[in-house]
């Protein structure tokens, strides 16, 4: 997820190899002497990205430890956190399809549309599993315990959103515990995994800018899964690039919905598991739409974003990788896909 302005020329130019060396990294560690296996690791990459997981580790430790930048051995421990993330979160974009019973993402069939959820339940377990075998080269045990936690925390998350499937009545305090579990958690670890490297303690020594890079990336991962649920609901399919109105048609509550419930005083019967049917769930959807839902997450976006950028604060010294963190915030919000 880089920026093409002029004046992060040469950081997007430093991040770009950095990033080929985790999508190599990626593909190594996949290879398989099964080519069956082969075939479906390949096409899972076509789910990369953004690679804002990855992106946001490289450009933390570029940032906040702009002194390591010739030491091998902590750049070499960077690269592999960085592709161990992308792992993860592969592995739950492939869960979460065959939750949602998607057949699109990054404008191409799921592996569940493909092949069927067998293949894909195992699919995204083998790059768990893979995700973890990589883990385990890093050179501190501390490091690979906060990436498993947070692995943990996203699953949580996960959890909790599927016990309230189809709870009319979800809070917006629930729905933000949902959020910052399923998705915050995982780039707030992001972005703080070279303070845990730098300082080989599984909560990076508690130092200001271990905390600093942590609420950054935590507060940015709410923004970044509010404008996910304001997409799904209206945004563009083509743009996208993946199966949208899932969530409303699986009975998941999102926070436009949620600020439409409140507002509008509507009351809905609860849905079993098979959700809304389609006919409800594109009546639901327009009127949501038609309502001040989407403009009310916008904003709660637009202020998390900002507070995400505030809280790098003097932890974090001006340069040109701090500068693109912020201007990543800013691109959360601003983007279409």
């Amino acid at each position: 997820m880089l920026l093409q302005a002029r004046e992060y020329e040469e950081i997007n130019r430093i991040l770009a190899t950095r990033l080929s060396e985790v999508e190599a990294r990626f593909k190594a560690e996949l290879l398989s002497d099964l080519e069956p296996v082969n075939m479906l690791a390949n096409h899972v990459e076509r789910y990369r990205g953004k690679m804002l997981r990855p992106t946001l580790v490289l450009a933390s430790s570029a940032a906040a430890f702009a002194d390591r930048a010739g030491d091998a051995v902590f750049q070499d421990a960077v690269v592999t956190a960085a592709t161990v993330a992308e792992m993860v979160h592969m592995a739950t974009l492939v869960h979460d399809d065959i939750l949602d019973e998607a057949e699109m993402r990054r404008r191409g069939a799921t592996i569940n549309h493909l092949r069927g959820n067998e293949a894909a339940v195992m699919l995204g377990d083998y790059l768990i599993s893979h995700a973890y075998h990589l883990c385990s080269s890093l050179p501190s045990a501390s490091a690979s315990r906060a990436i498993a936690a947070a692995t943990n925390t996203v699953c949580e998350g996960e959890l909790l959103q599927l016990h309230h499937r189809g709870d009319w009545a979800l809070t917006e305090r629930t729905y933000f515990e949902i959020i910052r579990r399923k998705t915050a958690s995982l780039c707030g670890a992001c972005c703080r995994m070279p303070a845990v490297l730098a300082a080989d303690r599984a909560d990076g020594g508690g130092d200001p800018v271990a905390l600093a890079l942590f609420a950054y990336g935590e507060k940015l991962g709410i923004a970044f899964q509010i404008v996910d649920d304001v997409l799904d609901l209206a945004g563009d399919s083509d743009q996208v690039g993946k199966t949208l109105g899932r969530d409303l048609a699986k009975g998941k509550l999102t926070l436009p919905l949620i600020r439409h419930l409140a507002v509008s005083g509507t009351r809905l019967p609860e849905v079993d598991t098979a959700g809304l049917d389609a006919d409800a769930a594109g009546v639901l959807c327009e009127a949501v739409i038609a309502g001040e839902g989407l403009d009310y997450a916008r904003e709660r976006a637009m202020t998390l974003v900002a507070d995400a950028k505030q809280t790098l604060g003097d932890a974090v010294p001006d340069s040109p990788a701090r500068r693109l963190m912020m201007a990543l915030a800013d691109a959360v919000v601003d983007r279409q896909a």
